[in-house]
């Protein structure tokens, strides 16, 4: 997505202001480290509403109370390879990213493991964890939900009953993996609230009004009480209804808190599981068969007007290698937020990189 890069800024300066201004704003140093490892590499890979966009946003939860800054999951439930945790909400990344890294360690002994967060800050982008599995050579799994949200209606509906409810997952191949992160929404919520804070509309009708009619007005949605499509619009909206419902079953079912304990605030369910492919066919089996269905659609013909087709994390191993080679971009909107923050602990943002001069 072309948001209109502002600058480029180096990583390493990046890192350091983030943590400097989570941990002012009162976060646990390994909370605070874990948000800004999960933000940044967000913006790494292209998805930049979901990476420095929200520090500010995180901050004012700091500050008001609607996250939890102190504190540790509560274990509900551990039977080994099945475990849910109550996050208190503590913040999300941090918590996703415990709760990923004990599915891996659980998935060497059982060969996979699933781990389910209820009432979770909020969490990221869900694709900015699929590296901690792939890179050992597992396959994660991941899906949120938002039960005290609401902002997608079911197919034939228009009232929103749902959030977007990512599902993501990292597949390993021999080369770079396989990277999914899709909503069962045309769009999301960040997306609409970013359009109507810049006075834009979507480049189709993806929203209803609340009186059922089509529109591309993302105020619509954020003030006037309309609703976001699911994925498949008026024509085929009943798949994204579908994978909303699956999302939420695996989330708050698993969790067992949900909609109909009516949270307020931010509360996130979050659902993780790991798969080790050692544990079924084989590692090298598994990589020889993903490798093989990578490298054939890549190998497609593409139809007219299209260069080339592309495998889900193509563009983000693209983005991930230009901006760790010349410096990760921030376009004008994510600066402008960031700057009352800055101000408010004395601090400043990093000068940013001569944009002709590799790092």
């Amino acid at each position: 997505m072309d948001t209109g890069i502002a600058k480029r800024f180096e990583l390493s300066a990046l890192r350091a202001t983030v943590l400097a201004l989570l941990e002012k704003a009162g976060l646990q140093p390994e909370a605070a480290q874990a948000v800004t490892q999960v933000l940044l590499d967000a913006d790494l890979i292209g998805h930049a509403t979901h990476g420095l966009a929200l520090v500010p946003w995180y901050l004012e939860a700091a500050r008001s109370g609607a996250m939890q800054l102190v504190g540790a999951p509560e274990v509900v439930s551990d039977r080994g390879a099945c475990v849910v945790w109550n996050g208190h909400r503590l913040p999300g990344a941090w918590l996703a990213s415990k709760a990923v890294d004990l599915a891996i360690q659980r998935a060497d002994t059982y060969g996979t493991a699933t781990l389910v967060i209820r009432d979770c800050g909020h969490v990221g982008a869900l694709a900015a964890y699929m590296a901690r599995a792939t890179e050992r050579g597992m396959l994660l799994l991941m899906a949120s939900s938002t039960p005290s949200v609401a902002g997608v209606a079911p197919f034939g509906g228009r009232k929103a009953v749902f959030t977007p409810n990512p599902i993501a997952a990292g597949i390993p191949t021999e080369g770079d993996p396989i990277l999914l992160d899709i909503s069962a929404s045309i769009t999301t919520l960040n997306r609409a609230r970013q359009l109507a804070r810049e006075g834009r509309s979507f480049p189709s009708e993806w929203v209803l009004d609340k009186d059922g009619s089509i529109s591309a007005d993302p105020a619509v949605v954020v003030s006037q009480g309309g609703s976001l499509l699911p994925v498949g619009g008026l024509d085929h909206g009943h798949k994204g209804y579908s994978l909303a419902l699956l999302v939420e079953a695996l989330t708050q079912g698993l969790s067992g808190f949900g909609r109909a304990d009516a949270p307020s605030g931010t509360s996130v369910s979050l659902f993780v599981q790991v798969l080790d492919p050692s544990a079924f066919g084989g590692s090298t089996e598994f990589t020889r068969q993903t490798a093989h269905l990578a490298a054939a659609c890549r190998d497609t013909p593409p139809v007219p007007g299209v260069d080339r087709v592309r495998v889900p994390g193509d563009r983000a191993a693209q983005a991930k290698k230009s901006a760790l080679e010349h410096g990760v971009p921030l376009d004008d909107a994510i600066l402008t937020g960031l700057q009352p923050w800055l101000d408010r602990y004395e601090m400043a943002m990093p000068a940013p990189l001569d944009v002709n001069r590799p790092l």
